[in-house]
């Protein structure tokens, strides 16, 4: 194992990688790497078109850092074909930058299941790791977040994978935002040990024998509450649970202009001096629930730093990509993970 922390941060970006494509991915890339200058940045697309975009923003970028990927997977791609139909795509070539050892980590907004794909078969996976997991941050009422994994790398999962998904967010929560023992609960559909079924009863039996800070069954109301720190759970519900939650505050948005619509005395509620807030202080307390902000999701179990975003992601959100990716390296994740997957192999 190879500790990186010395060894300067190099991100590689899919430039064709989501709806805006390759605007918002060019320009907030270069706005990531303007703000610090202390890593080296890879643009993976297409080169006229990549060269067109920082022309017409009147950006700087060297031109040998524009490395040329002549096809581009897109949305309607089936993720798994476009190993063998599109070998020479942005995604392709950006992961096998960080095989190759010539990038750290590779960023994208494109293709979700794609990404996936070409993440685990294009760096490959750490020793240990069956099954790779999305992890997401959910605000929570402690003024904090709530993880959630996996949300969506894989639909089904067997417990051993479960399990996996809580050993890796747990040593990603401790070493990137600083939490020593997560709280690790299982989506459930009660607290109680014996409820579930043979998944939920098979992986609850894997965690209670872990050294994980284990602390039992969750339900759906426990996101919010931040009952946990981390809630583990296969991909298909993951999924589910997040688009919802990511849905939450446009709805919430909607509710209040909509009541605010039916009469006067009904915006004088809404007013400045009354609840529910501002438009703006609305929008500030929910700044933790928008995904410019969180930027993407890190696929943790995989030998790089891989992280995926929005196909609508916005330049913030880029920007903040190409950052996390970033404080990764610097945190020496993949390390960290390698080293704890290695002690827990001996424990077995």
């Amino acid at each position: 194992m190879t500790n990186n922390t010395n060894s300067k941060c190099v991100i590689a970006i899919d430039a064709m990688g989501g709806d805006f494509a390759p605007l918002n991915a060019v320009v907030g890339a270069i706005e990531a790497f303007n703000e610090t200058k202390d890593f080296d940045l890879f643009l993976v697309g297409k080169k006229d078109e990549i060269e067109e975009v920082i022309k017409n923003n009147n950006l700087v970028f060297n031109s040998d850092f524009i490395v040329h990927a002549s096809q581009v997977i897109d949305m309607h791609d089936h993720p798994t074909e476009t190993m063998k139909t599109k070998p020479n795509s942005s995604m392709a070539i950006g992961a096998k930058l960080v095989k190759d050892g010539k990038a750290h980590a590779f960023v994208s907004a494109g293709n979700t299941g794609a990404m996936v794909v070409n993440s685990i078969f294009g760096m490959g996976r750490i020793k240990g790791v069956s099954r790779p997991t999305l992890t997401a941050p959910l605000p929570n009422a402690k003024d904090g977040f709530t993880f959630l994994a996996d949300v969506g790398a894989f639909v089904d999962s067997k417990p051993q994978h479960i399990f996996e998904f809580a050993l890796l967010s747990s040593i990603f929560l401790r070493e990137i935002y600083g939490i020593k023992e997560p709280r690790v609960g299982l989506m459930n559909v009660g607290s109680e040990d014996s409820k579930g079924y043979k998944l939920t009863l098979d992986t609850a039996e894997l965690l209670q024998n872990s050294n994980l800070n284990f602390i039992g069954n969750v339900e759906g109301n426990d996101i919010f509450k931040g009952t946990a720190d981390l809630i583990v759970c296969d991909g298909f519900i993951g999924n589910i649970l997040l688009k919802f939650a990511e849905s939450m505050p446009s709805f919430l948005k909607a509710a209040i202009k909509n009541y605010a619509n039916k009469s006067i005395l009904n915006k004088l509620k809404v007013s400045p001096f009354k609840f529910p807030p501002t438009k703006a202080a609305f929008k500030e307390s929910l700044s933790k629930a928008d995904a410019d902000n969180v930027g993407g999701l890190p696929l943790l179990g995989v030998n790089g730093i891989s992280i995926i975003g929005h196909g609508s992601s916005s330049t913030l959100a880029i920007k903040n990509m190409v950052l996390a990716a970033r404080e990764m390296h610097n945190k020496n994740l993949i390390f960290k993970i390698k080293e704890e997957l290695s002690r827990y192999a001996e424990q077995k």
